[in-house]
């Protein structure tokens, strides 16, 4: 079994329960694992088995149903932008034509000429800017499902025929007739949507932002070193191209002529200039500020970077949080709920209250019942979650705080215990030279340069360590001869003639050296955490190298700021109980574990889950992969590796832990706007369903007419995604 994911734009959704009623039908299509679709981007993503049914007869399903589906970025939205445009003034044109006949007076014209007119306006709203509700309705009937245009339709219907039967007397109806309400109401809903439309379209600017960083075009160098500008998308692996200075970098290579300054700032959100020269790797879609480079193309297409931040934005935008599944199910009931009550609400002003209205009461109770119909479509809840999810994971994304799962945004709300790896996460990863004890015999200097000398051929990270800080101090050394490394002891040699040792105090033990002179000393310096590296000359100790893992900036002000924010933080390491203790109390962490093995990792954060806790771990390697997947949420941090990044649900690209706190922040914000959001749409609801069925009307003498209901109802969807565009307002730490 093969699987394979697709994304794919949807076009004719009007609203969420259109996406709802997609994943329904699509989950029963046979070889499909899994479906979402995400109505205020209009895209779907499938996982499909690839040995049952390939990505057209995925098309011709989701056309089935109702809404043509077509490959990412190629529907022509421009076009029927155009069209939606023209019917919406079209019906504007209408409403006003419409109400210059109700409320001016025309010498000549009767009162029945004034209806047929006013009628055939109606009859060319509702086949022209009304029709797309008609066909929503349709599709959505026939897949056995009720959205919002069903509301709309039977509303618009409703008018429209029991005018034109008032107008012809038939059955015996006779009276007012109110085409108007039929005509305002498409007016005033297309209104809305338009509204909609453009606010939803700010929502998702931070994604159509990357997708246009991306170069059009690039210079490809040919053997013979001629320029070719072409497409960037034609550029291949092993290609190499010429980059000019201002030029965007079209793709993802090792520069191998040249050196320059880039603007990394997409990829790394620092606005500082980076160095790059032969050897270094460059990123799709940087700045080339100074210099010419010559660049060999190393990745295209989906494996570049740009295309894999897009890929996760995407897919957290697409991600379905636990709340608004809930929502979901809410939504796919409310509609008939609201059929029920319109037609309760008709009966009741019919059967039983007549006597507050008079002889018009039958016209009274179908506008009220029209009313309850279309102030209540569930446009505002299906909207509440998924356009805070795109606000919010556009400010991460300007933050380069990758967001891959929307679920992470609320589960990240609700932590109370973060575990951070110490190595990578804490600290740099990268010993530094802290201490040097010469013994008495021994001047620093010609300490150091034995202990350079001896390192020099040593990958060890401790050994590359002494040779930047001789070189750091300017010391100069000899070569060792008869160099050899003793493993989990240290390096022996021939210095000028004589060994040399450098390693641990059990090398030296082994070589009968006396250690007695800084032995008080390797003791203080253990408590505090430090790596020791003990170096001797012609059997006679020189003194002792103290290291210490470089703890990142801002680790402190991070752990005291989770601290605040209710969160308990804990550390784990393989490193020794003194090391960890020390690091731990710099940084003001209160429990650590060490000597973890990376096995036993994800058993720790089972064993925080089992006590109710809900946890966080931050991690980069390889090991901290299971550990970030058992996780309620997994953090990433970005310079770690691939499988880490691709394991965690949240990335932090600059590596700053005090992104951690950021993340929190941005995820307990989205969280509350959301509950404003899903507040406001029931409130809405509840207050505006009993205006419009006329519950004040023989108190108050308030009523609603069903138009009015309309461009409420309109509104409505408009302020949730106001609403979650404020979340752009928000402070970080």
């Amino acid at each position: 079994m093969a699987e394979q994911t697709i994304k794919f734009d949807i076009t004719g959704m009007h609203c969420a329960n259109c996406a709802i009623t997609i994943e329904r039908k699509l989950k029963d299509v046979k070889g499909i694992k899994s479906i979402r679709v995400n109505f205020s981007s209009n895209t779907g993503m499938v996982t499909y088995d690839t040995d049952i049914i390939n990505k057209a007869h995925i098309f011709k399903q989701t056309k089935d149903i109702g809404y043509p589906a077509k490959e990412r970025f190629q529907l022509d939205q421009t076009s029927a932008r155009y069209i939606q445009m023209g019917w919406l003034i079209l019906s504007i044109v209408a409403s006003i034509a419409i109400m210059i006949l109700m409320y001016i007076p025309f010498p000549g014209l009767t009162h029945t000429h004034i209806s047929y007119t006013m009628m055939i306006i109606a009859t060319i709203t509702i086949l022209g800017p009304g029709m797309d509700f008609f066909i929503s309705a349709y599709k959505s009937i026939k897949n056995l499902s009720a959205n919002m245009d069903v509301l709309v339709s039977i509303g618009v219907l409703s008018a429209y025929l029991y005018s034109v039967l008032a107008l012809y007397g038939i059955f015996g109806m006779t009276g007012h007739s109110f085409f108007e309400t039929a005509v305002m109401l498409i007016a005033f809903i297309r209104i809305g949507k338009y509204m909609e439309e453009r606010v939803r379209g700010r929502a998702g600017q931070a994604l159509q932002k990357l997708l246009r960083l991306q170069a059009g075009r690039a210079r490809l160098l040919s053997p013979e070193g001629k320029e070719l500008e072409v497409d960037a998308s034609a550029i291949q692996k092993g290609d190499v191209v010429a980059v000019r200075p201002g030029e965007i970098i079209p793709v993802d290579g090792e520069v191998t002529q040249g050196i320059s300054s880039v603007d990394e700032s997409m990829v790394t959100g620092e606005s500082m200039p980076v160095v790059k020269q032969k050897g270094d790797t460059v990123v799709g879609a940087t700045i080339n500020k100074t210099g010419f480079l010559i660049v060999r193309t190393t990745r295209v297409g989906e494996e570049t970077i740009l295309s894999q931040i897009i890929n996760m934005v995407e897919e957290a935008q697409m991600d379905k949080p636990p709340i608004q599944r809930f929502v979901d199910k809410v939504t796919n009931i409310f509609v008939p709920v609201v059929i029920g009550l319109s037609l309760v609400t008709f009966m009741c002003w019919y059967f039983l209250f007549y006597n507050f209205i008079g002889e018009h009461y039958f016209l009274w109770a179908l506008k009220t019942a029209i009313a309850v119909l279309v102030i209540a479509c569930p446009c505002a809840m299906g909207l509440a979650t998924p356009t805070a999810i795109m606000v919010s994971s556009g400010i991460g994304l300007n933050r380069s705080i990758l967001i891959k799962r929307a679920s992470a945004l609320e589960k990240i709300a609700q932590l109370n215990i973060i575990i951070l790896d110490k190595t990578g996460t804490i600290t740099e990863g990268h010993f530094a030279v802290t201490n040097l004890i010469a013994s008495k015999a021994a001047h620093e200097t010609e300490f150091l340069a034995i202990a350079a000398a001896g390192c020099a051929f040593s990958n060890h990270p401790l050994s590359q360590s002494v040779i930047e800080e001789a070189k750091k101090r300017g010391v100069a050394w000899d070569t060792v001869q008869d160099f050899q490394e003793e493993p989990g002891a240290g390096i022996t040699g021939k210095y000028n003639g004589k060994d040399v040792f450098i390693g641990n105090k059990g090398l030296m033990t082994s070589h009968q050296i006396r250690t007695d002179e800084v032995d008080d000393k390797a003791k203080e310096l253990e408590i505090h955490g430090k790596s020791l590296i003990y170096v001797a000359y012609d059997q006679a100790l020189l003194g002792i190298v103290g290291l210490m893992d470089t703890i990142k900036q801002n680790v402190h002000d991070a752990v005291r700021l989770l601290k605040h924010m209710s969160i308990q933080t804990v550390m784990i390491t393989g490193d020794s109980e003194q090391a960890a203790k020390a690091v731990a109390s710099e940084v003001g962490i209160e429990e650590y574990r060490a000597r973890v093995l990376p096995s036993e990792k994800m058993e720790i954060v089972k064993g925080f889950q089992k006590d109710g806790m809900q946890v966080g771990m931050v991690g980069d390697g390889i090991n901290d992969a299971p550990a970030l997947a058992q996780a309620d949420v997994g953090i990433a941090i970005g310079a770690g590796t691939d499988v880490a990044k691709e394991t965690g649900d949240i990335v932090l690209v600059r590596n700053d832990v005090m992104d951690i706190v950021r993340a929190i922040q941005l995820g307990r914000q989205t969280l509350t706007k959301i509950k404003q959001n899903l507040f406001w749409a029931f409130f809405y609801n509840i207050i505006g369903i009993p205006i419009a069925a006329g519950v004040l009307y023989p108190f108050f003498g308030i009523s609603l007419k069903p138009e009015y209901a309309g461009l409420a109802m309109a509104f409505s969807s408009v302020s949730v995604v106001t609403n979650s565009l404020l979340l752009k307002r928000i402070s970080f730490t």
